[in-house]
């Protein structure tokens, strides 16, 4: 079984309790890592301007406070290889699903189940 490490367990515990639900679950069956959980104004100002996130801080899932939205990666780390995340995202939703947590995730916006998005953003998954 594998375990989050320190600084992503510190990110998760930013996110509101069903997400921490699903991705304590979601660490057991592969090895994952938190990339963010609660992102500030800064942080937030920035992406946008660098065209990273569609909406402007507080608008944001990230900027909830608990975070309504987690980015995650498959570990080791390699973002040329996009069928991990979305083999990672099918876990999520999985999960989601058997929890009855409704999820929305950054392969699948509009949730037709299709890879067919102008925004890909496969870390991301977020509470509806």
């Amino acid at each position: 079984m594998y375990k989050y490490g320190k600084e992503s367990k510190a990110k998760l515990e930013t996110c509101h309790p069903d997400l921490q639900d699903i991705f304590n679950e979601l660490v057991k069956v592969m090895d994952v890592t938190i990339l963010e959980g609660h992102r500030g104004q800064i942080l937030q100002d920035l992406y946008f301007s660098q065209g990273k996130s569609k909406v402007k801080w507080p608008n944001g899932k990230h900027n909830k406070k608990p975070s309504k939205a987690v980015d995650s990666a498959p570990y080791p780390i390699d973002w040329k290889d996009e069928k991990r995340f979305i083999y990672m995202a099918g876990i999520i939703k999985g999960i989601a699903h058997m929890k009855g947590i409704k999820i929305r995730q950054g392969i699948d916006w509009n949730g037709d189940n299709l890879f067919n998005e102008s925004w890909f953003d496969a870390p991301h998954t977020e509470l509806v």
